[in-house]
């Protein structure tokens, strides 16, 4: 019998490692082919290049889908989005894969979902149910409706997916990918190499033996007019604490152009020899230089997932989080230099927090190719009363 062909669309950077072993579980199946389409930003050197990190990891590349529009501004995103339909529905109709699977709730993931969906061809959500802030919310639950099946993070929101009408018999607990990579990196730790050599990116080089700051801040698209306020904000009260910073450009999205500016600014403006910028790290290599932080700050959604599972301290900042299930390792405060300060301080001054295990055990990417393998495919659907 053949293999089943499963298509997946990995679409930007924090898209690669949410679903990463998935893919790797996927390609190593015995009845699985995969059938990997890599787009938008997850194309652009200037995001990372993570096409490029896809190809090291031995991962094959089937198509390369340039949909991305230039502007980092709430219009760009809706053409995003509307091009990402038209193209990748060509993808599929060449492709004819028995499964696409669409990751998470990055605005480009809507494209795909609907492409799929009026092709009939059956439509996989992975890590649905989830609650947050921002543009993401509408996205996620939109495509939880496009969906015929639903491989969730945790136990919340496979009950929030039912509660949204999908029948229970398509909705299956795997825990999160991205946890698998977390766990990996828990066996082992070590960061055995030099980051800067490794990574190149702008900035001081720093002497990270005394403890470091990683700070990962993505501009919220429902209040991205604010967004060099935010950045400014994040800026001043790292700069008091005073510890090496290494600090990750912010993703492309509406407010990504104030984020950038900010940052650009105060880079040329004050010089700083406690701050190293980059723009992309391999996942293994990026958790493990979070697991030797003393603190992350931003507003990243890694700070919620791997590093409760890793017990790394995180000060959250303001609303793109807002709602997701976390563990104590997480303080949340808004965009204010003294409480950011306060709250990383905070940190500092405690024992580390204990690992919490809310979005999986290490082990979703082999759980998703297994159940791959064995869903019945089906493209209609009715609600559950």
């Amino acid at each position: 019998m053949s293999r089943r062909r499963i298509c997946v669309v990995v679409t930007a950077r924090p898209s690669y490692s949410r679903i990463k072993t998935a893919l790797l579980a996927i390609h190593e199946h015995g009845d699985l082919e995969l059938e990997l389409v890599v787009a938008a930003s997850a194309l652009i050197d200037r995001y990372g290049g993570v096409v490029r990190q896809i190809e090291r990891d031995g991962l094959p590349v089937a198509h390369r889908v340039h949909m991305l529009v230039d502007g980092e501004s709430p219009v760009a995103m809706a053409k995003t989005t509307g091009l990402g339909i038209i193209e990748l529905s060509t993808v599929f109709h060449h492709l004819a894969p028995d499964f696409v699977v669409t990751v998470a709730d990055r605005y480009e993931t809507l494209a795909t979902a609907v492409a799929a969906s009026y092709q009939n061809l059956p439509l996989v959500h992975v890590q649905g149910g989830e609650v947050t802030g921002s543009i993401d919310e509408k996205v996620r639950h939109s495509i939880t409706k496009l969906a015929d099946a639903h491989l969730v993070a945790s136990e919340g929101a496979a009950e929030r997916v039912r509660r949204m009408g999908e029948r229970p018999e398509s909705i299956f607990v795997t825990g999160c990918p991205s946890i698998d990579l977390a766990a990996a990196v828990r066996e082992s730790p070590a960061l055995d190499f030099d980051v800067f050599e490794r990574y190149g990116g702008v900035g001081a080089q720093l002497d990270l033996s005394g403890g470091y700051l990683v700070v990962l801040q993505h501009p919220v698209t429902t209040e991205h007019d604010l967004a060099l306020e935010h950045v400014s904000a994040t800026l001043e009260a790292v700069s008091r604490v005073g510890l090496p910073t290494l600090w990750f450009w912010p993703n492309p999205d509406a407010g990504s152009d104030g984020t950038s500016k900010g940052l650009r600014r105060y880079r040329e403006q004050h010089r700083p020899a406690w701050l190293h910028f980059f723009r992309n790290m391999a996942p293994d290599d990026f958790l493990r230089l979070l697991l030797g932080a003393a603190c992350l700050v931003g507003n990243s959604s890694v700070g919620i997932r791997e590093c409760s599972f890793l017990g790394v301290p995180v000060v959250n900042i303001g609303s793109r989080q807002a709602g997701r299930e976390r563990g104590g390792n997480v303080l949340d405060v808004p965009h204010s230099p003294g409480q950011i300060e306060a709250a990383i301080r905070d940190h500092l001054a405690r024992p580390r927090p204990s690992e919490d295990h809310l979005y999986g055990d290490g082990r979703a990417g082999s759980r998703i190719a297994d159940r791959l393998a064995v869903l019945t495919p089906t493209f209609e659907k009715r609600i559950a009363y």
